[in-house]
């Protein structure tokens, strides 16, 4: 690790953090997004200070973080990609926070896992706002069902709702769907808003921002 990628890193994390303080009070917590990341990223992003953190992958995710766990007893780990039924196990030993509850066959593979094991991760459910047929999360009117079964079949607390809006579409509409969404069934966390518009995710009321490149820069190669 460089002492130039600690401070880059560093000032930028900060920047963040003051535009988000900006925006919104309380602040967003600011996720960092550390998919593909390499290991002097990651260092100094922890050197600066950055506790919580997002990843797409399981197996990446352990890659990045078992070991460093050791070190940083306060890491908050987020998944922040889409979860296979049988790798649930896996999510659930890893992951703090999984946010990409999507259906109701991973709603039962969370909760059996969870009684293995013997750990409760946080959870939100995936909401894909622009039902694109592409893309993962349960569309907002099958919502209620999902969210009833989760609690009353599979006896999970869920905490919040997350959403990806669609590229190319101005992203405000899909936070206050979101956010409306929310409200309506009680929920109190919004993970929303990543590198391209994170503070008006704040003003729409995110409890959670997932910033990758604003806060890394473009990828650091080994």
């Amino acid at each position: 690790m460089t002492d130039t990628l600690e401070l880059e890193i560093s000032q930028r994390r900060a920047g963040i953090l003051a535009e988000l303080a900006a925006a919104a009070s309380p602040p967003p917590v600011l996720v960092a997004v550390s998919k593909t990341q390499p290991a002097e990223a990651l260092d100094a992003v922890l050197a600066a200070g950055q506790r919580v953190f997002g990843e797409n992958r399981v197996q990446e995710a352990a890659a990045h973080w078992q070991d460093r766990r050791q070190a940083f007893p306060d890491l908050e780990l987020h998944l922040i990609g889409p979860l296979q039924s049988n790798k649930s196990d896996d999510a659930v030993r890893l992951f703090d926070v999984i946010q990409t509850l999507d259906r109701p066959k991973l709603a039962d593979a969370l909760a059996a896992a969870m009684t293995r094991l013997g750990r409760r991760p946080r959870l939100m459910i995936q909401v894909n706002t622009g039902e694109e047929p592409q893309k993962a999360g349960v569309a907002p009117a099958g919502l209620p069902a999902l969210l009833d079964h989760a609690r009353t079949k599979a006896g999970l607390e869920v905490d919040g709702l997350m959403c990806i809006p669609p590229v190319g579409e101005p992203a405000g509409p899909h936070f206050a769907l979101l956010a409306k969404l929310a409200r309506a069934h009680g929920l109190i966390q919004l993970s929303m808003g990543m590198s391209g518009d994170y503070v008006l995710a704040a003003r729409y009321g995110a409890t959670h921002v997932r910033v990758g490149t604003a806060l890394f820069g473009e990828r650091i190669k080994p």
